[in-house]
């Protein structure tokens, strides 16, 4: 009797595994997805990149108050199903991810994405004043067309190191030759 119960358990909890993995679309996406610890699994570089069969999407695009506000800003849902409605993905994988979005509208919910960049609480970074100096946002970021699924910061950001800020500020201008920004400690701490 034992037997046929647990036979029967264990037929049943495969069969729920079996339905989890059709209805995700698969492990792979959802793997990357836990992995990153992002609700979805967004490529960067298949939005951003220009290789062939990429989006060469403006990193503005998405990120839409850099150039006029302190926050880059997070796209809302319905930017995202703008081109998803649309675009459905080529593979299960991606089909998976993009029906996550779909969820997001049908509920009315933001994604609730997880930052990734982000300084310490007693520094600012105005992203309208870097970008309307000229900066591009791989600069800071790293080369974020070429990442896939971000879990965490480019290790070449030193978004925690002041002395990579202040480095940065110092560089000189190449046409006045004086340095890029003020050293001033009011300048990003205030």
């Amino acid at each position: 009797m034992k037997t046929n119960w647990l036979i029967g358990g264990l037929a049943g909890v495969f069969a729920l595994g079996a339905l989890a993995f059709v209805q995700g679309g698969g492990a792979e996406g959802e793997a990357i997805a836990a992995e990153s610890g992002q609700p979805i699994a967004f490529p960067h570089d298949q939005h951003a990149g220009s290789e062939a069969g990429q989006n060469n999407m403006n990193c503005q695009f998405c990120h839409f108050s850099a150039e006029r506000s302190v926050d880059a800003g997070i796209p809302p849902v319905s930017t995202c199903w703008g081109c998803h409605q649309v675009v459905q993905g080529t593979t299960p994988e991606q089909q998976a991810e993009i029906s996550k979005i779909q969820e997001y509208v049908e509920h009315g919910d933001p994604i609730p994405w997880n930052r990734i960049y982000k300084i310490s609480d007693h520094a600012h970074f105005p992203h309208m004043r870097h970008v309307n100096a000229g900066l591009e946002c791989q600069q800071c970021h790293g080369e974020v067309q070429e990442m896939g699924v971000l879990s965490e910061r480019d290790p070449v950001w030193g978004g925690d190191n002041m002395g990579w800020c202040v480095d940065c500020h110092r560089q000189p201008d190449p046409e006045t030759g004086l340095q890029q920004a003020s050293t001033d400690c009011a300048v990003c701490h205030y």
